[in-house]
């Protein structure tokens, strides 16, 4: 037999193993099954957040408390998306994948432990450290959900599926979060969680039944160093990232859902409602916002320039938002309302920098620039979540807005600092990358 043929019967052969080609059942098998695995986890994951909230804010639980609570979660988002990549490439994504499925099961069944006559301190720490598990299951899942869904698609017939799993990522959170409070009033706290860990066990099996056993697991094993990023570039990036996503939960997860419990009156159900209903607007606006602008803007320069620009109009929303507050201002439309606007222009900014996240990486170490992108996202959202708890007990929503304002103020003076590399500026524009 001719070396040719060695060469492509043995092609053929990995491609049975890794599940064919374009439009080959086992790939599409493998698809739905990723996707299916990631959906019943982001449902969970949205839920869970706004079931701990609302489980414990009726307990009487003060807003630093709560805020305590989702601490670690964060912490470990940050520690995960550092290591999670070069994990799945030594182990193999398929293994991340079902550790990630499997925490959120404990931590799940392992909050249904808690008892009210605890005293508060011993509950706060007790939850957090189920949130930590939590924490890294969010992480590996989304990490192995996405690589893997790369890896399996590998060609144009199948790169469109690609968007479905990350677009209906943030519309899905949304649901969860209507979801949480849903089954909070519904069901109470233990029996919500007990549902929750039976779809995602359910999940669980059929990915381990089904799936491939050796996606994206690398030739060559990646050293640990390769985790941290040495460029300036996207260091800056990073470090917008940080302030970007912290504006934003220093209102969201604490100060906003107590605000609308506490002042406004609204029922669990219409808090969960609006939180639901803002993060899915925010994810179609960010699914749309890189067609627009695709279409507007051309090359890394005015990419960099539309980051400023956007940035800087996200300060002024947020600080108009905080004057009417402040003021008194029609409070109930100024904040429904202009929390709105924020969500959009916040996902445009989002947007802006995954675009540019990926035309500053390196062309070999995309996922591990990415990595450490996505690990300065989690800061941000561990400094923000703590801000939110802290700053609402000091000045309430107001100071949680002047708070907001001022970190996206830090993400404009930060978007200023960025040029265009040479390495950006010889590559092509890059394709969408959905934000967190």
């Amino acid at each position: 037999m001719s070396a040719r043929a060695v060469s492509d019967s043995s092609r053929t052969r990995r491609g049975r193993r890794r599940g064919g080609r374009s439009g080959d059942p086992v790939k599409l098998r493998n698809y739905a099954l990723v996707t299916a695995g990631y959906w019943a986890f982001t449902l969970t994951d949205g839920a869970l957040r706004m079931l701990v909230l609302l489980h414990f804010h009726e307990l009487g639980f003060s807003p630093v408390s709560i805020a305590f609570l989702f601490l670690l979660y964060e912490f470990m988002g940050i520690v995960t998306n550092l290591i999670g990549g070069w994990v799945g490439a030594r182990s193999g994504l398929n293994r991340t994948l079902l550790a990630g499925l499997a925490l959120q099961i404990v931590a799940l069944v392992g909050l249904t432990f808690h008892q009210t006559s605890w005293r508060e301190w011993v509950s706060v720490g007790f939850v957090m450290g189920m949130q930590a598990l939590s924490g890294v299951a969010k992480d590996l899942t989304k990490m192995s959900s996405k690589s893997a869904v790369k890896f399996i698609a590998g060609d144009g017939a199948l790169f469109r599926l690609v968007a479905i799993l990350t677009g209906s990522k943030n519309a899905l959170k949304g649901v969860g979060f209507f979801l949480g409070a849903a089954l909070l009033s519904w069901l109470g706290y233990d029996a919500a969680l007990w549902s929750m860990a039976t779809l995602i066990a359910i999940a669980l099996v059929a990915v381990a039944v089904l799936l491939d056993e050796d996606i994206g697991r690398a030739k060559t094993k990646p050293a640990i160093t390769s985790i941290l990023s040495k460029s300036s570039e996207i260091n800056r990036l990073s470090a917008a990232r940080f302030f970007l996503f912290g504006s934003r939960d220093i209102w969201f997860v604490v100060a906003l859902p107590v605000f609308l419990d506490e002042v406004l009156g609204w029922s669990f159900e219409e808090i969960g409602a609006f939180l639901a209903a803002w993060v899915i607007g925010y994810g179609v606006v960010q699914s749309f916002a890189p067609r627009l602008l695709r279409r507007s803007l051309a090359g890394v320069d005015a990419e960099i320039g539309a980051a400023q620009t956007w940035a800087l109009l996200l300060v002024g929303i947020s600080a108009a938002i905080a004057i009417a507050v402040a003021f008194d201002v029609a409070v109930t439309t100024s904040v429904i309302g202009g929390l709105i606007v924020f969500g959009f222009v916040f996902a445009v900014n989002s947007s802006l920098h995954s675009y540019l996240i990926l035309a500053y990486s390196r062309g070999d170490d995309v996922s591990l620039d990415v990595g450490f992108y996505y690990s300065a996202n989690a800061a941000g959202r561990l400094v923000g979540t703590l801000l939110s708890g802290v700053l609402y007990l000091w000045g309430g929503l107001e100071a949680a807005l002047w708070g907001s304002a001022g970190f996206v103020a830090i993400t404009w003076l930060l978007t200023l600092r960025l040029h265009p590399s040479e390495r950006a500026t010889r590559a092509e524009r890059p394709a969408a990358m959905p934000g967190c």
